[in-house]
């Protein structure tokens, strides 16, 4: 049995996708955006990695840290994987452009002001 990811590992996943997304978008337009397949995709993607590791963070976690909106965060991922059809193009580009770097930011700074080793030790995550 594989050891359970916590959640500075789901962290580091949004970072690591967020990453991605910031990279790929900058000096983009959205036309260009929209106009590019791979992209598009490639970006819908890294944000759909991004809401699932928000879903998987322990409800120990969402309850200690409530300035992010981790709901919502995983809600989108939902809607780009069940909802694909009727994604609104504007708000997603918004997503990608504003609410991914803000998050990003947030999330750098749980990785880095967070004690993990002692987070763990209290948290309910088996080891």
């Amino acid at each position: 049995m594989r050891e359970p990811i916590r959640d500075k590992e789901r962290l580091e996943h949004v970072i690591e996708a967020a990453d991605f997304v910031i990279s790929h978008i900058e000096n983009v337009t959205y036309e260009s955006f929209m106009s590019d397949r791979l992209l598009y995709g490639a970006v819908v993607y890294h944000t759909m990695i991004i809401g699932e590791a928000c879903y998987k963070l322990s409800k120990e976690f969402v309850s200690a840290y409530t300035d992010v909106p981790w709901q919502d965060i995983a809600g989108m991922r939902h809607h780009l994987v069940h909802g694909y059809y009727r994604v609104d193009s504007k708000v997603l580009w918004g997503i990608v452009t504003v609410d991914i770097p803000s998050l990003r930011t947030k999330v750098r700074q749980y990785l880095d002001e967070i004690d993990w080793q002692k987070w763990e030790s209290q948290s309910r995550i088996p080891k």
